[in-house]
Order: structure tokens, then sequence, then C-alpha cells
């Protein structure tokens, strides 16, 4: 691990300038690529004192655009234009004061990876895996603590730094294999050299860098690609919204603008209605928009045209350099909604097979809908972001499971009555579905640490329409008090994932038999999902529940299947006539987890709070 370091930092090195003045500190993206579809390049220069330097480009097929100099005197943006015939090399970059030369650059183009603009995203043949890296598996002690790094190693504190790393998660890839996940979110690996509660990786300090005590971008790059060879995708957690209050261009601002509320702080109001609102004050929308999430946190400004293409660019460059195949976008709804568009825009374009999911945590489906690519909106915003996270849906099926079937608006009729407002969506079945996430109580905790209701909504989760996401130690039944909601606790550490632990969730050791049931079913579950292309594409039909039973259908003109809910506490047989139209001429119902076959003019006979998948066979 120690050659991968030195490998990256000899790379660095090389990426950057040959000073002779060292006016240069940074040089943002340290390279870029031939043949992408957008020909304009936006380098940032950092350094001393750069205004009113002559730039000066030759290399064949690129075309110095545009020099720009900005108030403060230590930034310089250069645009280049690459036109189609230009070839990978090492671009000279001439940098005089007063007609002496002070600095060259040799910037590289490199030569794109092959098929790369074709790379497959994530999708509904998919179920992703949450993963806290910090929280997972320290793979690597020796980097648990960096020299000149404010947060150091804390495992009692559930704020602080635990140690899990990439070559963590490297090392267990089999054990996320086996269980049948075939795409890893990753919660944020980016450089958060922040004083305290640095793990989570929302308040990014450095957007070109791994933070070192998850690893380095190339043990990051070689995560990811080994990933790739056992069939799992990696999905990149990104923040555009704001970085961390000890960013370096932060502390250094380019312009007076480039932060929102530079001068004070103001919080976000949180009102993300005021986007969609009719009758909204721009006082009220920019107050949501502008206003920071917390202290540490600042705001980013996108409507400032150079920092919109420093964020375009920095999507791009982790695309193409990493081998991710997917986006997680943080905060979706936060920044300049125009500018939004434009980054789904941008990266779709270049990467038309690619996936984007944004995070708009609300419970109205009219208000997720909005954002998503395709929708015909009201105010005619429109954008090419492919999926969302599906926040009304998880609430609905947890009240479903948790409160009693007594009337028309309580129990399982709430997961209907959310399913059957799919209508607000341009694409349902693109949306990424899930029972929890690393910002709320663990799913266990929310259905009460009941294990039939457990069960019975991982199966609702595998089978519904969508892109399934689990969160790391769901299946072995990590809980927390939800009470308290405390995040510490939530993203606690993955049982096995450090040396000395009692028990290991990857071997099975000292696991209670609880926690291996739930474990083992899930993993069945989950890998009889990944064969099954009805669930993956098949269309969806729900019947309204009735008397604690919840039917919906999976089907396509190749096979049916039939998923089944009883939430009663005691069982029932149901009759299957109500449900002749997607019933037809089958006569055998078979369980796809336990094997066993029913007729089904007889009726299903319903175990008690149990859910069941039947292929239907004539």
């Amino acid at each position: 691990m120690q050659k991968l370091f030195s490998g990256f930092l000899l790379l660095a090195l090389s990426l950057t300038v040959q000073a002779q003045n060292n006016l240069l500190q940074r040089i943002e993206p340290a390279n870029w690529w031939v043949g992408m579809h957008n020909p304009e390049l936006q380098i940032l220069l950092h350094g001393d004192k750069l205004a009113g330097l002559t730039v000066k480009v030759d290399y064949p097929g690129v075309q110095l655009e545009q020099v720009v100099n900005v108030t403060n005197p230590n930034y310089l943006f250069i645009y280049l234009k690459l036109t189609e015939q230009v070839e990978a090399g090492d671009v000279p970059i001439l940098l005089y004061k007063n007609g002496q030369l002070v600095e060259k650059i040799s910037y590289p183009l490199l030569a794109r990876s092959a098929d790369s603009k074709h790379r497959q995203g994530f999708d509904s043949s998919d179920v992703m895996y949450l993963i806290t890296p910090d929280r997972f598996a320290n793979g690597n002690l020796n980097n648990d603590n960096i020299a000149g790094m404010a947060d150091k190693l804390d495992r009692a504190h559930p704020g602080g730094r635990h140690g899990g790393d990439i070559e963590g998660i490297r090392k267990n890839l089999d054990y996320i294999q086996q269980m049948g996940f075939t795409a890893i979110w990753l919660n944020p690996v980016l450089e958060n050299d922040m004083p305290e509660y640095s793990y989570h990786g929302y308040a990014a300090t450095d957007m070109y860098k791994v933070d070192a005590r998850f690893g380095s971008n190339e043990e990051y790059k070689a995560f990811i690609a080994e990933a790739k060879q056992k069939g799992i995708k990696v999905i990149m957690d990104m923040i555009v919204n704001h970085v961390g209050s000890e960013h370096w261009f932060v502390k250094d601002q380019p312009t007076a603008d480039w932060i929102n509320f530079a001068d004070e702080f103001v919080g976000t109001s949180h009102r993300r209605n005021t986007v969609q609102d009719l009758y909204a004050s721009e006082y009220d929308k920019k107050r949501f928009s502008d206003g920071w999430f917390v202290e540490t946190m600042p705001d980013l400004n996108q409507k400032n045209p150079l920092l919109a293409d420093y964020l375009i660019q920095n999507t791009l460059w982790w695309i193409e350099y990493s081998g991710i195949t997917g986006i997680r976008m943080d905060t979706y709804p936060y920044p300049d909604k125009n500018f939004m568009a434009r980054w789904t825009c941008e990266v779709m374009t270049e990467y038309p097979n690619f996936n984007i999911v944004g995070e708009e945590w609300v419970t109205d489906p009219a208000i997720v809908s909005y954002w998503q690519g395709g929708k015909q909106n009201h105010d005619g915003y429109t954008s090419c972001l492919p999926s969302l996270m599906d926040f009304p849906l998880q609430a609905a099926i947890v009240e479903g499971l948790t409160t009693e079937e007594k009337t028309y608006g309580s129990g399982l009729i709430q997961s209907y009555k959310m399913l059957a407002k799919d209508f607000l969506y341009a694409a349902p079945e693109a949306l990424v579905i899930f029972p929890d996430n690393h910002d709320m109580n663990r799913f266990f905790s929310q259905v009460n640490e009941d294990i039939d209701l457990f069960k019975m909504g991982m199966v609702y989760f595998a089978t519904m329409r969508g892109v399934p996401q689990i969160f790391y130690g769901t299946e072995v039944l990590m809980k927390n008090d939800p009470k308290r909601a405390d995040h510490g606790e939530i993203r606690s550490d993955f049982p096995g994932g450090w040396p000395g632990d009692k028990s290991n969730a990857m071997t099975g050791k000292n696991l209670t038999a609880e926690q291996q049931d739930a474990q083992n079913y899930l993993k069945k579950l989950l890998n009889w999902r990944k064969s099954s292309p009805v669930i993956h594409r098949g269309k969806l039909m729900q019947y309204v529940p009735d008397d604690g039973v919840y039917v919906y259908f999976r089907y396509d003109d190749k096979q049916t299947l039939m998923i089944v809910m009883n939430k009663n506490d005691s069982t029932r047989r149901l009759n299957t006539e109500r449900f002749s139209e997607r019933v037809g001429s089958y006569q055998i119902a078979t369980e796809v987890l336990s094997k066993q076959s029913y007729k089904l003019a007889n009726g299903l006979p319903l175990a008690a709070k149990t859910a069941y998948i039947f292929n239907l066979e004539r």
C-alpha cells in the first residue's frame, strides 16, 4: 500500500508544474483527456499574485480561448478549446510577466479508456449497498491518523473517526458480492480536513483528493477496478451545494460572490417548497437555496460562471479518472436549480448510459417528482436527472408495516396509496427505493425490532419497482435508539471490520441466531433477485390491500410473480379469484424462497406476518 501511495505522489508531482519562481500552488484539474464531447477546458491556477500574467499555448489542436483575471490576484482561469484533431500529450502552457517567462506548465492530455463514454450506470437490475467508509472496515491501520490533519482516531466517540477505509471495503468485496449486492454507494471519500466530525465526508476541503485517512486517489481507482471485476459497480457520493469551512478556496476566495452570504452566516430555511411555490417571494427562495446548512459548510454560489464550470469539470474528471458508473448527489434541491439542470445534462451528454440519483428528502411525491428529467413541470423547468431517492415510498411502507389495519387510512393501504401517485413521476421505475440510509433510524429500529416486519420489508424492497438500496449492517439487524436518532450510533461500526471485534458479520462469528437468520434471508432474496429479469424490467400491478393482506404482481411476456404480504397476527387463506386478471390460466404458485408449491384453485395458505413471492405456473 505504501508503494501505491508513493506512486500517486509521484504522479501528482508530475502533473503539476516545472516551477521557476514557485508562483503556483495548485492546478485544477491536474490533467484532462482528448476526445471529450465538450471541447472546452477550464484550468484554474492558484498561487502568488498571478493576476495580469500573459498566457501562451502552442500545441496542435489546442486553442487558447480566454484568460480570466478575478478580484483575487492569486487566481487565474485559463479556458482552452480542444479540437477534434488534438492528440494525447503534454501541452506547454507558458506564463509571462512583463515579457519574461516566469512559469512553464507541462499539462497532460491523456487518452480516454476504451469505450469510456458508454460506461453502464446502475439500473433496476442492481441492488446498492450503502457504506459509510469510516464505519465499515479498517483495512489499513497505518492511515488511521495522518500528520497535519486535526481530527484524530477516536473509536470510543460516536462522532469521531473510527478508522474505516477503502482498503477495508476492498478486502471485503467478496462478502458484498456473495450477499447479492451489485453496486456500492460510498458516502463521500474526498478530503475533509476539518477539526472535528470529519468522518462523514460532507465538508470537503479538497475536491480533487481522496481523504488520506481513507486512502489515496490511486487506491480509490484500484478499488473501483477490482469491484468491477467482481460485477460490482461503484457510485460516488458528491456535493456541489457546499464545502467545508477549511476548504482552501473558502479561505482564499477567488471572487466576492464565490460563497453565498460570504460576509456572515445565514442558515438555510430548508423550505424546499419555495422552489415550486407559485406565490413564493424571492426572499424566501434565496433564503432556502443560498443559506448554509451549518456554519462549517459554506454554501457555494453556482450562479458564478467560473465556479459553475469548475464544479462540472470536477464531476467529469472523477468519472473519467476513477471509473465510477454512478453518482448520488447530496442535497439536490439546495443548489441553484438552473445550474443543476446544466450539471445533469452535461454529465449525461458526456456519458449517455451513466446514472445519477438525487437526494430530495421530502415525503411528498409532488415535490420529489419535480426534479426528474422528462417531467412536464408547471413552470417549464426540466433537467436531465435520471433518478431520485424515493423518500415518499420509504415513509409509506414503514407506516404501513407499523400501524394497525383498522381504517382505510392506516396500515398497508399507505403503501398502496403512495404507489398510486407514481403518475407524478416521469420514470418511477428509475427511482432508488430503500428501507433506510445513513441519515435516518435503522430499519430494524423503525419496525420496532420485529423480525417478521423486517423480512416483509426486505421482500417489498427487493420486488418493488425501482433500484433497491440497503444500508450496511441492515443484513445483521443493526439498530439504534430511535428516540435519540444519533448519527454516530446510526452509523455504528460494522461488526468484524476491526481487529478484536467480538462478532464478525463477514464470517458469522458470534452473531445471534436472529442476526444469522436475517442475514441468510436477505442473502437468499438478493441472489434470487440477481437473476430475475421480471423484477428488473417487468410491469407492476397492485391490488388494494384487504383485511391486512397486500397483493401486487410483477410480470412480463415470460413470467408472472405474485407478491403477497400478510401483516396479520394470524394465518389467512387467500382466495385468488379476485386476481383473475393477472392469474389467468395459471394453476400453480411456487414460492421462490421456500420452493413450496400450491394449487391456486385451493387458495393460498398464508402464515402470520409473512411475505411471499409466488412464481405462477401452468
